[in-house]
């Protein structure tokens, strides 16, 4: 099974562009998208309900053209949901889950937490959160894949510039120990899985500064799995060549 996730910084935006029309020739099992900045009646036919997918959209409820993410699976789920249970965290329309019988797939964009200090808080909250959500469903015997935007890179090899960065959110140590937490409690970052030494490779880059075009990147984008999947684990890339938004697209291959 391939499985795509994109932050697409606005989903009418890519498909404006064309590079909506990259994912369906792509034609992934599932793809999982961050930022779509829209309610799905705000979309067009054929992206809210593309031929071939299931489609699960969670949008802001705080203000529109903000946050949002959206799943396209080729499979069925055998259950879905919306949020991580957290009244004061799922506003924002930051989660779908899909379950496919014992495997759950959660599509998440985490906040951002560099407007301000209350938005710091905000982000670890949900940090503490999301971890505290899928632990639970771990202890009800399901197997765990999450994806998308975290916001955070985890090591100095995740960014280009870490000593310039040590004190901007998305590189605090804060924030950098929410993720050894995470993999302390055994999920397994699957990029670093198969390469855990490899530089210069990233996931975003500042358009404002044309930083892609010097590769002056952050590795933020993941997928990381339940330590019992990663024998199923086969592939993982990180899609460099694919344009359309200040992310570029991650991908798997497991067998589901």
């Amino acid at each position: 099974m391939k499985i795509v996730s994109w932050n697409v910084n606005g989903l009418r935006a890519i498909h404006r562009k064309g590079n909506w029309e990259w994912l369906l020739k792509e034609s992934p099992d599932i793809f999982c998208l961050q930022e779509t900045k829209a309610h799905p009646e705000q979309l067009p036919d054929d992206v809210r309900e593309p031929e071939g997918y299931h489609s699960y959209f969670s949008a802001s409820d705080v203000k529109k053209g903000y946050s949002g993410v959206a799943t396209y699976t080729k499979r069925k789920p055998t259950f879905t949901d919306i949020g991580i249970g957290a009244k004061d965290q799922d506003d924002e329309g930051r989660v779908v889950e899909t379950h496919f019988g014992s495997v759950v797939l959660l599509n998440v964009y985490f906040p951002n937490g560099k407007r301000s200090p209350e938005r710091l808080q905000h982000k670890l909250d949900f940090y503490d959160a999301f971890l505290a959500h899928i632990e639970q469903l771990r202890t009800q015997g399901k197997s765990i894949i999450f994806c998308g935007d975290v916001n955070t890179a985890h090591t100095e090899i995740d960014l280009s510039r870490p000593k310039e960065n040590e004190k901007i959110s998305g590189f605090l140590p804060e924030e950098r120990e929410w993720m050894d937490a995470l993999e302390s409690a055994g999920y397994v970052d699957t990029f670093r899985h198969f390469y855990p030494n490899k530089k210069e490779m990233y996931t975003w880059w500042d358009m404002k500064s044309r930083a892609r075009d010097r590769n002056v990147g952050w590795r933020i984008d993941y997928f990381f799995i339940s330590p019992d999947l990663l024998s199923k684990l086969k592939k993982v890339e990180i899609l460099t060549d694919v344009y359309g938004s200040d992310h570029c697209p991650v991908m798997i291959e497991i067998g589901l």
